[in-house]
C-alpha cells in the first residue's frame, strides 16, 4: 500500500492549498478599490466582494441640463471599479490554479 502515503501526503498538500486560498480571497475581500473619471469628477469606491461602498460626485459635473454626462461618468467609473476588482481576484487566485487544468474554478 505504498501509495496509499503518497495520497495522504496529497491531500495535506491540498488542504495546505485551500487554507491559502481562503486566506487570499479573505484578504482580498478587505481591499478597497477606487476609479474615478471625468478627470475625478465622479469616484466610485468599492471592496472586494464587489459591493459599491461610496460614489462621490464634485458639485461642478451636476448639470440639471445634461443629465446624461453624469450617468456616463457613474458608469464608466463603476465599470472601471468593478474591472479592477476581477483583474486583482485573477491575478491573486490564478496563482493556485496556475498549472492545473480546472475549468470553472476562477
Amino acid at each position: 500500500m505504498k501509495g496509499m502515503g503518497n495520497m495522504g501526503g496529497m491531500m495535506k498538500q491540498m488542504q495546505k492549498m485551500q487554507k491559502k486560498m481562503m486566506q487570499a480571497q479573505d484578504e482580498l475581500h478587505e481591499m478597497t478599490f477606487e476609479a474615478s473619471a471625468g478627470g475625478g469628477m465622479v469616484t466610485v469606491f468599492a471592496n472586494g466582494k464587489k459591493e459599491i461602498t461610496d460614489v462621490q460626485i464634485k458639485e461642478e459635473v451636476v448639470d440639471p441640463d445634461d443629465i446624461e454626462m453624469l450617468q456616463d461618468l457613474i458608469l464608466t467609473a463603476t465599470n472601471d471599479v468593478l474591472k479592477q476588482i476581477e483583474d486583482k481576484t485573477n491575478d491573486t487566485m490564478g496563482q493556485f490554479t496556475k498549472g492545473l487544468n480546472m475549468p470553472g474554478m476562477f
